[in-house]
């Protein structure tokens, strides 16, 4: 059986490929999803894509993985700074994590530069747009075996 893997999505990234395309490109949530569920047919990887602007249920997502899924990839986006909840619900599973971040985020305003998800995370991936995505599926593959 193939092994699962719950990709997240935070606040604002359903606006890809239109906000603030000079920073975050100019694909959108669909093309992402797209490359994330063709990396997944590649690695043998089961991908289930989902995006929120809700803190509340990003939570709710990572504790269902629990049951649902053998590893997680998140781009939390505005929460990477902010939310102690979705750090504790992605310590309270003992999932694999891997943070994604479309920008470098040390090359921006220094609030950005702590994330609370990196400390759960076995590895960040930032400032390679997109392909951070297919990344964090090659580093889970590996892991996953």
């Amino acid at each position: 059986m193939a092994k699962r893997v719950l990709v997240l999505n935070g606040p604002n990234l359903n606006l890809l490929g239109t906000r603030e395309p000079e920073i975050y490109g100019a694909h959108t949530l669909s093309d992402v999803e797209a490359l994330c569920q063709q990396a997944g047919l590649d690695l043998g990887l089961g991908v289930d894509f989902r995006q929120s602007n809700h803190e509340g249920e990003l939570v709710t997502w990572i504790q269902e993985a629990r049951a649902t899924a053998d590893a997680i990839v998140i781009n939390p986006a505005a929460y990477s700074h902010t939310s102690v909840a979705i750090h504790d619900a992605l310590k309270a599973v003992g999932l694999p994590v891997a943070e994604v971040h479309l920008s470098n985020i040390h090359q921006r305003e220094a609030f950005r530069h702590h994330s609370y998800v990196s400390a759960v995370a076995f590895g960040v991936i930032c400032g390679f747009g997109v392909t951070g995505y297919r990344l964090a599926l090659i580093a889970l593959a590996e892991k996953l075996k």
